[in-house]
């Protein structure tokens, strides 16, 4: 596609993303199948420029008002996602000297929310938690997440994949943390690979394969997995349990478990069986109360700790949304923890950062619930044989420590997970 062109493609599909009306994964993905025209280049250009301009979206809107002409296309030339040569090709005589001028700027000499780009309501929480750690966790969120792999260990071992993936001349190393995972650079395509359709690997952040490994689920034991959505942990954990057992893969959503069909059959798993639930006290929910060996409650959140996928929350959510969100996962948790028999384990989750919808949820549930223990997940996490499993921690009260990970320190998403016992 000519560069003009191909610019003023990259401008409406900034326009439409800027409404956000919509997920952008979702906009995006209907934009391309509305342009089928497109190739390979041309969507990676637009997909990219698109996620650039959301990343670097307070930055850009400093620096739009001195450019010319309608506001998307001013932010795409700034967030464009290709060679600058290429770009240069498609601008007027005077947007050329204005992107010159942007480049001279020294960003570190302009304000914070220009650097930072998150939402003000959002930057002291994360300061209150990391204190000077949090211009490291806000330079990551500016940047694209990596491409975790985790190998079904039902019939595949890491080395090998390792080494089929390498003959390809697609570099792989293993993840440092989960005994499952391989952490890839670049984004090659891999859903045609043999070895992804013979069911040898999924993509999963490695942040996602700890909290199967924190469930802990043993062969033939039964188990929950409460908010399977698309399943990800769910085969996660069959793998684990040697497709022995019975493992429940519940969602409100039925679209999200049609997603688990195709995995599901790839990963060779037979103890798995998906089933929509109403709501979090569904009939099936409580014909399986007490019965239940292990449940992992991969609760709905607000996501904010997946930024670097999906930059287009920060400017979705509210503060009050997360406040919502908490009273949704307090209700969500309670009623999946009556499924536990004695001695069963709880495991709590989000891919958020927020304390609302992390420690303070942990905290309320624990005394509202005195016949369950908390359990320290360090201790949890270096039984398992989880190396460094101390870094991967943060404290709590009367001794209980929760995972806690971080883009900047972990290269995982950001995730929590708290973990009780039924006394």
């Amino acid at each position: 596609m000519h560069p003009k062109a191909l610019l003023d493609v990259c401008s409406e599909l900034v326009r439409l993303t800027l409404k956000f009306d919509h997920p952008t994964d979702a906009i995006v993905s209907k934009f391309f199948r509305d342009n089928r025209g497109l190739g390979p280049r041309e969507r990676a250009t637009l997909s990219g420029t698109v996620y650039t301009v959301l990343r670097k979206k307070l930055l850009f809107d400093h620096y739009a008002p001195s450019g010319s002409g309608p506001k998307e296309r001013r932010l795409a030339i700034l967030g464009f996602y290709g060679p600058g040569d290429f770009l240069r090709s498609a601008l007027t005589e005077q947007e050329t000297n204005w992107i010159d001028q942007c480049e001279k700027i020294n960003v570190a000499d302009l304000m914070e929310r220009h650097r930072h780009n998150l939402p003000e309501w959002l930057v002291q929480p994360l300061k209150d938690q990391l204190g000077d750690e949090f211009w490291q966790l806000a330079e990551s969120l500016n940047q694209g997440a990596g491409l975790d792999l985790r190998v079904n260990a039902l019939n595949a071992k890491r080395t090998d994949v390792q080494k089929e993936l390498a003959q390809l001349g697609i570099k792989a190393v293993p993840t440092p943390y989960s005994p499952w995972g391989l952490r890839i650079a670049g984004k090659p395509t891999l859903n045609k690979l043999d070895a992804f359709t013979r069911g040898a690997f999924e993509v999963q952040d490695e942040g996602s394969q700890l909290l199967a490994m924190l469930l802990d689920a043993k062969r033939g034991e039964m188990v929950v997995d409460f908010c399977a959505g698309a399943g990800g942990k769910t085969l996660a954990i069959g793998a684990g349990m040697r497709s022995t057992g019975r493992l429940y893969a519940f969602d409100t959503s039925p679209h999200r478990l049609d997603a688990l069909k195709p995995r599901l059959a790839r990963s060779g798993l037979s103890n798995v069986h998906p089933a929509a639930i109403a709501h979090e006290r569904d009939e099936r929910v409580k014909r399986l109360s007490g019965k239940i060996d292990r449940v992992l409650v991969d609760a709905p959140c607000s996501g904010l700790g997946t930024l670097r996928r999906n930059p287009d929350l920060k400017w979705r959510q509210t503060l009050a949304l997360v406040e919502q969100m908490a009273v949704t996962q307090t209700a969500i948790l309670q009623s999946a923890a009556r499924l536990l028999k004695p001695g069963g384990r709880l495991v709590y989750a989000t891919c958020s950062t927020m304390i609302q919808e992390n420690e303070a949820i942990a905290r309320a549930f624990s005394e509202a619930n005195p016949e369950f223990t908390a359990l320290d997940v360090g201790e949890v996490l270096t039984d398992l044989k989880v190396e460094n499993a101390e870094k991967l921690c943060s404290g709590g009260e009367n001794g209980q420590r929760y995972l806690r990970l971080w883009p900047h320190r972990h290269q995982t998403d950001g995730f929590f997970a708290a973990v009780w016992q039924k006394n």
